[in-house]
């Protein structure tokens, strides 16, 4: 390795390192918002909730509606229960513990086009 390869490597890390230090975010994307407002422990460990939390709601989803089965642990309404904000009573908005995550990872929160009391108080409304 020629030393001005060396250089350009060591410069980079060092940039790196710098970007990671303490006071030092801008340009960086925030952290996500992960409070616990309620409950002591979720129904599984935070590392499988971080990795599984999808699949396990889709799970949900599909032994509710094809089989019947209502499982509270692991229902949304459950789940909303534990994390919402004691202040607004919600998981969404900008400091939201659901909203906080999925605009750090990029990725659509569509649960609550349904899972919501106006979308409820909505179809109940209709004829």
């Amino acid at each position: 390795m020629t030393r001005i390869a060396a250089g350009i490597i060591a410069a980079m890390l060092a940039v790196a390192g710098a970007a990671d230090t303490p006071g030092r975010a801008a340009g960086r994307v925030a952290l996500p918002v992960i409070k616990i407002e309620k409950g002591e422990a979720c129904v599984a460990p935070t590392a499988q909730m971080r990795r599984d939390h999808m699949q396990m709601l889709l799970q949900q989803r599909d032994l509710t509606l094809h089989q019947g089965i209502r499982e509270p642990r692991f229902s949304l309404k459950n789940c909303i229960d534990c994390h919402a904000s004691r202040k607004t009573g919600s998981v969404l908005g900008k400091d939201g513990f659901c909203s906080s995550c999925h605009a750090y990872a990029a990725v659509s929160i569509d649960c609550f086009e349904c899972h919501s009391p106006l979308r409820q108080a909505q179809a109940a409304a209709r004829p």
